[in-house]
């Protein structure tokens, strides 16, 4: 019986009951003016016209437009209504001010490297300009006296970062879009309980509909007590006007302002194979210490100051780096976030532009591929002019419609001359691109509608870095476990098992 009471206690069960209980009444005001559906219908009609209209005229991605517009066509009585219940970017005008004046804030403490730039660009234009997009839209610099580690694997990114915490001597910052409580989140939390002891400054972030079904209820105010300062993104309110858009996606932690890590990892015991949740998970992440963590500190400031509506001098934070960051490596890395406020979609541009300037291989490794023509015609036209390009997705789906989706894209792909493999031990959830064993990106933007349009995202932009080899050699060894789906994998392909991908595709926004 207290089982049952704490399930029925759980926050995501009392949010769905109030949306099902908002839904009920709804219907049945619907069923008790049936005399005026006529009216009705017209109405929701013209709602619908006029949601179409305005997509039309958005400046969102055409594919991303053409995704919304086609359900509301086909089902014109409630599409609509749902397009401005779930579309489009949920932020208010005031938040929107609000994020944007944080953002501008930044602008201040990140200045324009000059002087890297000019080096890349002897070295090459092409990186140059790679380098030049991030920076003028992104507005994330590169930096040259900066060392990195690629980390293959979720055990060996935990056992680093225990590493690190450790040693800190000023502040941690960690920002995640998922985090549960288990052998993973705890031995980090009781780290954390000492730092806060010896006077570290810790600061959590995390998305609450990423934790709703993995922290309790007013998780914050627990960390808080124990004198770990938390804020929690957007939090998930039981309206029916649920603000699923723009979630926080990054995964970050800087300590001292000198070391910082990124990549596809969550704090939960699956991503270090504690628990078998989809079969062996396979995950990455980078570890980066010198001048250009500071780029990663201000993207984590800039989130805390709109959350907490504080104003802080930032530089405070920097002060620190200093005597810290003595490693002088050679290669350019430029961290950067991409926010979903603005038009700009640095992510899927920074793959883009990857992709296009190829001249050899570029191998990327994505848990997701929910892609739109435009970065199905950049693929394939790699592909076509001779650049060796793979993929590597999940073998076992983490949800299945998001799979089926994923599917159904691989034939237009394969019949084009891309590789598509599958991660036969399970779930690989990494999110790394490397090309010519020059370029490459390690962060958190899977290759979907979500994270190239909706979510706040992060990566690190490298050019003729030491760890780009670590990532190829890290990728060929992966194939070896791996399935080649080719195009005579299609010849049995049932024909309702196609129609089911192209129906889930139509909904693709929402995966």
């Amino acid at each position: 019986m207290k089982a049952i009471i704490k399930f029925l206690y759980r926050r995501v069960v009392l949010i769905s009951v109030a949306i099902a209980l908002q839904l009920a009444v709804i219907i049945g005001v619907i069923l008790k003016f049936n005399n005026y559906f006529v009216h009705f219908y017209w109405v929701s009609l013209l709602i619908s016209i006029l949601a179409v209209l305005w997509i039309i005229n958005d400046r969102s991605n055409p594919s991303y437009k053409i995704a919304w517009i086609i359900p509301i066509l086909l089902f014109p009585i409630f599409g609509g209504l749902f397009y401005i219940f779930f579309g489009g970017k949920r932020l208010s005008k005031g938040e929107k001010l609000k994020m944007k004046s944080a953002e501008n804030k930044m602008f201040k403490f990140v200045k324009t490297q000059k002087a890297v730039l000019n080096e890349i660009i002897t070295q090459s234009e092409y990186a140059s300009n790679q380098s030049r997009y991030i920076q003028n839209n992104a507005h994330y610099p590169p930096y040259a006296n900066t060392t990195g580690e690629y980390l293959p694997i979720g055990e060996k990114k935990f056992e680093r970062l225990k590493e690190e915490l450790k040693k800190a001597k000023h502040y941690i910052f960690m920002e995640y879009f998922i985090i549960q409580e288990g052998v993973m989140w705890n031995s980090i939390l009781d780290i954390l309980k000492e730092k806060v002891k010896e006077g570290v400054d810790v600061r959590i972030i995390y998305d609450d509909a990423g934790c709703l079904l993995t922290l309790p209820y007013n998780y914050s105010k627990k960390l808080e007590k124990m004198g770990i300062k938390c804020c929690v993104f957007n939090p998930m309110i039981p309206v029916l006007y649920v603000r699923l858009n723009n979630r926080d996606h990054r995964k970050i932690t800087i300590i001292d302002g000198h070391t910082g890590f990124t990549g596809g990892l969550n704090l939960a015991d699956e991503y270090i194979n504690e628990i078998a949740k989809h079969g062996h998970w396979k995950d990455t992440a980078i570890m980066i210490k010198g001048e250009a963590v500071w780029s990663m500190t201000v993207m984590f400031l800039t989130m805390w100051e709109y959350l907490r509506g504080v104003d802080e001098d930032l530089y405070r934070f920097k002060a620190k780096i200093r005597s810290e960051c003595g490693n002088i490596a050679t290669g350019y890395y430029q961290p950067f976030s991409d926010s979903p406020l603005d038009d700009e979609h640095v992510g899927e541009i920074v793959y883009k532009n990857l992709i296009n300037k190829a001249k050899r291989y570029v191998f990327i490794t994505t848990p997701y591929l929910i892609i739109d023509h435009d970065m199905t015609k950049t693929l394939t036209s790699a592909a076509k002019s001779g650049v060796d390009v793979r993929i590597i997705t999940p073998h076992c789906a983490d949800k299945w419609y998001v799979h089926a989706v994923t599917k159904s894209n691989y034939k237009v792909l394969v019949e084009s001359g891309v590789k598509i493999y599958e991660y036969t031990p399970g779930f690989i959830h990494a999110k790394t691109l490397v090309s010519d064993d020059e370029y490459g990106v390690v962060g958190t933007i899977n290759m979907d509608y979500r994270s190239f349009f909706m979510h706040y995202e992060c990566g690190v932009w490298m050019y003729k870095c030491t760890p780009l080899r670590d990532i190829r050699d890290d990728f060929l060894t992966t194939l070896e476990v791996c399935k080649e789906i080719r195009i005579e994998d299609y010849k049995d392909f049932k024909w309702y098992n196609a129609l089911v991908g192209s129906v889930l595709r139509l909904f693709a926004p929402l995966m």
